[in-house]
């Protein structure tokens, strides 16, 4: 049930860790806190018939799971007897007991309604537990006072519960509500922040407590105000009184002031030392009882029963399940296996990996991976755990667990590296010898067009047919011009058409050659002193001096050339 405000006055001694604070403890969860907090953010009809304060309950766990926590689910048993009263005004109950019935001589503790909505709700919650490796321990009395002994004795690492009376109960470390998600976090109290920075210890809060339940919530600062804290000194001086009384079995007087008679204990005083023994002596199943041994062992994970609850509950094929559950399971095993290797670098033991009387869970790493800005290795698993095959796991989870595997994969990652630029070059070499051969096949190709053109007994020039001489004669009579070999350049028989010519081997690829100078003469009078310059041909690069034609041609096979190279 808690203590009302007590939260509000330990609202400076709260802290916000982040969820893998978690990681590798032992913790115990008071159940019906955990479900009465899901129920209430799923009321609607829809949500209760779809279960959704269940799946929300999955969910927590996985997460759990995954930081390797040990959990231990803690039930309610009887409602303790000073507690009646007030569990009947909550269930509007017609046969409400009186304070006086609250005495625990007259009334004991009341069974649950195991048959009502929560208990149902409590019992598929232990069941779909149990599938996921999660014991459940059946609580005498009051759930917060179970865990509260097992932190105390330093079974558990913390508690997760809303009732705030845990620390009345002893307890050092509490957590009260957790937070899944980006950027997950848990809240916590720790019993050390509040005696130190409050001043509070556990008595202090049960004098605070058994003050305001001694006088009442609506009268406690009308009494502050009217006495001062001379009432609270008067409690106080009874709590101790009563706890020397119960150590000597005299529960029943209590000391006059003159310390000569004994009177019995008013109701009232009565009531206040039900409260203390409430809280110093809850009923608990003790530290070293067979039901705690229980829930202290490591339970394993049930695969299939875990599928069957799912699909029972939630309608999840087995595929959604798994996908949901197992990448959790293995990155809790490997959690396991860098906790066995840090502890044995610890004792001075630094096994190879192959020497690890575990058997490391991860294969090898596929790739590198970043989720959300954190780095992350995707992990294929030995023997595909429960048929996982691959998963996602934190970057320094893979350094602490098993480094070597790390090793090995930047090694391949260079080794190939290395390889793509071998190609590579294997490729440009390739590429610049396909290159040359294309060039020489290119200038052999030139070489015979130049070497058949040296044959040919004409040479047509389409740019000469409207040529103009020097002396401005018209030379459209012009339209081929016999070409003589080098043999013949020198001779100048009888009956020639009078044409001088020198004849050179044109490579479009040098330089362009010097130009060619062709006269002609009269069939029927050769002209000596002042020969006729019928035209100038010259192949250059310039577009004014070739033929449309030619032009054209040097255009395309210099465009060639250029892309080829390139």
């Amino acid at each position: 049930m808690g203590v009302k405000n007590l939260w509000d006055v330990l609202e400076s001694c709260k802290k916000t860790l982040p969820l893998r604070h978690l990681q590798n403890k032992r913790i115990c969860i008071d159940l019906s806190c955990w479900m009465v907090q899901l129920h209430n953010v799923s009321k609607s009809h829809s949500c209760l018939m779809g279960k959704v304060y269940l799946q929300g309950l999955f969910h927590r766990l996985r997460a759990l799971i995954a930081l390797n926590c040990s959990i231990i689910f803690v039930t309610d048993g009887a409602i303790p007897a000073i507690k009646i009263a007030t569990y009947r005004r909550r269930l509007n109950s017609k046969n409400e007991v009186n304070n006086g019935e609250t005495n625990s001589e007259k009334v004991s503790s009341l069974r649950r309604n195991m048959g009502s909505e929560f208990s149902c709700m409590i019992k598929e919650a232990k069941i779909l537990g149990m599938a996921l490796g999660i014991p459940c321990l059946d609580g005498v009395e009051e759930a917060e006072a179970q865990c509260a002994l097992l932190n105390s004795e330093s079974l558990c690492d913390g508690c997760f519960t809303l009732d705030s009376d845990i620390f009345l109960f002893g307890a050092r470390t509490v957590y009260r509500d957790i937070c899944l998600g980006d950027g997950g976090y848990i809240v916590c109290y720790e019993m050390s922040d509040i005696e130190r920075q409050l001043g509070f210890g556990r008595n202090s809060l049960e004098s605070a407590c058994e003050i305001v339940k001694s006088i009442g919530d609506n009268a406690v600062l009308q009494k502050i105000a009217s006495e001062g804290l001379s009432f609270a000194k008067k409690t106080k001086g009874l709590k101790k009184q009563g706890q020397n009384l119960m150590n000597n079995k005299e529960n029943l007087m209590v000391h006059n002031s003159d310390m000569n008679r004994y009177e019995p204990c008013s109701s009232k005083d009565r009531s206040v030392l039900d409260v203390i023994n409430a809280y110093l002596k809850p009923k608990c199943h003790s530290a070293d009882s067979a039901a705690v041994h229980r829930v202290l062992v490591q339970h394993p994970f049930q695969h299939v029963k875990c599928q069957q609850i799912c699909n029972q509950f939630f309608a999840w094929p087995t595929e959604k399940t798994d996908e949901y559950i197992l990448p959790k399971i293995a990155e809790r095993d490997l959690r396991r296996f860098a906790n066995l290797r840090t502890m044995s670098s610890e004792l001075g033991v630094d096994l190879p990996l192959h020497e690890m009387p575990t058997k490391c869970p991860v294969s090898g790493i596929i790739k590198q991976r970043k989720v959300q800005g954190k780095e992350f290795y995707e992990v294929s698993w030995e023997e595909e755990l429960h048929g996982l095959k691959t998963s996602i796991v934190p970057a320094d989870l893979l350094e602490r667990a098993c480094p070597e595997k790390i090793a090995e994969y930047e090694e391949g990652k260079a080794q190939k590296k290395k390889q793509n630029r071998c190609n590579a070059r294997a490729k440009k070499s390739g590429n610049e010898a396909s290159m040359a051969e294309i060039d020489q096949r290119l200038q052999n190709l030139l070489l015979d067009i130049e070497s058949e053109s040296s044959r040919n007994t004409t040479f047509t020039c389409p740019s000469l047919a409207s040529s103009t001489d020097i002396s401005g004669h018209n030379t459209d009579v012009l339209e081929t011009i016999p070409v003589l070999d080098k043999e013949r350049k020198s001779s100048n028989e009888e009956g020639s058409t009078g044409v001088k010519y020198e004849n050179e081997i044109i490579d479009l690829l040098s330089p362009s050659p010097p130009r060619l100078r062709l006269t002609l003469s009269s069939n029927k009078q050769q002209v000596k002193p002042s020969p006729k310059v019928v035209n100038v041909i010259e192949l250059s690069d310039s577009e004014t001096d070739m033929s449309p034609e030619h032009q054209r041609k040097a255009r395309e096979l210099r465009l060639f050339l250029a892309s080829v190279r390139d």
